[in-house]
């Protein structure tokens, strides 16, 4: 590739590769709170969360492997994809943080 110059970036905008907002939002998952029972548990909905963070990591890695090797060259797609990796794995590093600090909470409080 000879660089990234408007001619090159037009090609992007022409093959209609570049997503809408939409793409990058987060989808609405059905209440997990449900007093019937049928819900899922909350470990359940955590191990369902890793693995998908594991996965969008996985296609990361997969999309810089082929733009590395020349499969592809479309660097706006590999780019979205690395950042929409990276989000979710500080989102999760976060959420591991807020649960251990609601541990740690429930573990000082006296019986």
């Amino acid at each position: 590739m000879e660089g990234f110059t408007v001619s090159n970036a037009n090609r992007f905008l022409d093959n209609g590769i570049v997503r809408d907002s939409k793409s990058l939002s987060i989808e609405n998952t059905p209440s997990t709170s449900s007093t019937s029972g049928t819900g899922k548990s909350f470990a359940d909905t955590l191990k369902d969360a890793v693995g998908s963070v594991n996965e969008m990591q996985k296609a990361s890695d997969k999309a810089m492997q082929n733009l590395a090797t020349g499969k592809t060259d479309n660097v706006a797609d590999v780019m979205i994809a690395a950042e929409k990796a990276d989000i979710a794995l500080k989102v999760m590093v976060q959420v591991r943080n807020k649960i251990i600090d609601a541990y740690q909470e429930v573990m000082k409080m006296q019986v």
